[in-house]
C-alpha cells in the first residue's frame, strides 16, 4: 500500500523574513512574547548518555558498545569463576560505552542528513531530437520524490522544451516520466514516473515556519551531472526575490542559502540536519556569466512546492 506524503512539524516560532532582492546572471538557475523567567537549567553530568545523544544513537556505535559489554562480562566470569563472578556495575557500563564512543568515527550531522534524503533524490535528464531525428541530451537536473507512487518535484526549467524525460533513481533503476503539473510562477514542475521501484523512498517535508537565518542546511543533487553530490551550509536569508537570467520572471519569497549549488542542482532538495525537505533549489546568484556558484543560492519554500501537486498545507 502506498503511503501519503510525510510531514514534520516544529514548534519553534520563526521571525518575519527580511526583504531583499537579487538579480541573477548565472545559471540555473519571532513576534516576541513576554514569557515567565524559565527555571534554572540543570546541567547534566557528562557521561555515556550525553555521548549517545551526540552520536544520534548510531547503530554501529550501539552494536560496538554491546559487543564490548559482552567481552567485559565474559572476562569477569572467566577470571573469577562461576562462584566468584561479580555483576557489572554502572561504572563498568559507563566506562565501556564512553570508550566505544570516543574510539568510533561518527558521521557528521550533514552526512546523516544526506544519507536520509539520498534515497528520495532523482537524477532528471531531458532529451530532444537533433536534425537527424536522434535523441540527444538537452539538460540534466535533480528531482525529489514526494509521494512513493512516483510523484517527483523538480524545476520547470530542467524539463522545459524536453521531448523526452528520463529518471534515474537511487537504486540504479531508470524510468521515463511525464510532466503532470506546472507552477510557472515558482519555476516548478511535477513529474510522474512511468516505472516505480518497489522500494521507492519518499522524502519527509517540513514547514519553513520555524526556519531562521543561521540554520544549517544540506543540498543534494547532480551539479554538472555529477552525483549525487552533497554540500552543506546555512540559511542566509528569507523572503528573497530572484530573477531568472533571461529576466522574464521574478520569483518571490525564496530561501537564500550558501550551501554550494551549481547547474544540475536545480530541482533538488534543500534539507535540514534531520534530512527533511524545506525547499527546492531553483537558482544561483552570479554577477558573471560563468555559471558557477559564488555563495548565494535560492530555493522555493516547500509550502509553495507541495502546493504544485495539491498537497495539503502543514
Amino acid at each position: 500500500m502506498r503511503k501519503p506524503a510525510l510531514y514534520s512539524r516544529s514548534a519553534r516560532a520563526g521571525p518575519a523574513p527580511a526583504d531583499g532582492r537579487a538579480v541573477d546572471s548565472g545559471s540555473p538557475p519571532r513576534v516576541e512574547e513576554s514569557v515567565a523567567e524559565p527555571p534554572p537549567v540543570r546541567v547534566a553530568r557528562p557521561g555515556w548518555r550525553a555521548g549517545l545523544a551526540r552520536a544520534a544513537i548510531n547503530p554501529r556505535v550501539m552494536w560496538a558498545a554491546l559487543a564490548l559489554l559482552g567481552t567485559l562480562l565474559l572476562a569477569s566470569v572467566l577470571a573469577r569463576g562461576p562462584e566468584g563472578a561479580r555483576a557489572l556495575t554502572q561504572k563498568d557500563i559507563d566506562a565501556a560505552v564512553l570508550r566505544t564512543l570516543t574510539t568510533q568515527n561518527l558521521p557528521s550531522a550533514a552526512a546523516r542528513a544526506a544519507e536520509k534524503i539520498r534515497p528520495a533524490v532523482v537524477r532528471v535528464m531531458s532529451f530532444v531530437k537533433d536534425k537527424k531525428g536522434e535523441e540527444v541530451e538537452h539538460g540534466v537536473g535533480t528531482g525529489v520524490v514526494i509521494l512513493d507512487k512516483g510523484v517527483i518535484l523538480t524545476n520547470l526549467h530542467v524539463v522545459q522544451s524536453a521531448q523526452t524525460i528520463k529518471l534515474a533513481f537511487a537504486d540504479g533503476s531508470e524510468s521515463g516520466a511525464t510532466v503532470t503539473g506546472v507552477q510557472a510562477e515558482n519555476d516548478l514542475a511535477v513529474l510522474q514516473a512511468h516505472t516505480i521501484p518497489d522500494d521507492l523512498h519518499a522524502a519527509t517535508l517540513r514547514s519553513t515556519g520555524d526556519l531562521v537565518p543561521g540554520d544549517h542546511v544540506v543540498a543534494v543533487g547532480f551539479p554538472f551531472g555529477i552525483g549525487p553530490s552533497t554540500s552543506a551550509g546555512v540559511v542566509s536569508g528569507l523572503g528573497r526575490a530572484f530573477k531568472s537570467p533571461e529576466g522574464e520572471q521574478e520569483i518571490d519569497n525564496l530561501i537564500q542559502f550558501d550551501a554550494a549549488a551549481n547547474p544540475g542542482n536545480s530541482g533538488g532538495p534543500l534539507v535540514t540536519m534531520d534530512g527533511e525537505v524545506v525547499g527546492i533549489v531553483t537558482g544561483i546568484l552570479n554577477p558573471t556569466n560563468h555559471r558557477t556558484f559564488v555563495g548565494i543560492g535560492f530555493a522555493v519554500p516547500i509550502e509553495s512546492a507541495a502546493g504544485a501537486v495539491g498537497l495539503p498545507p502543514f
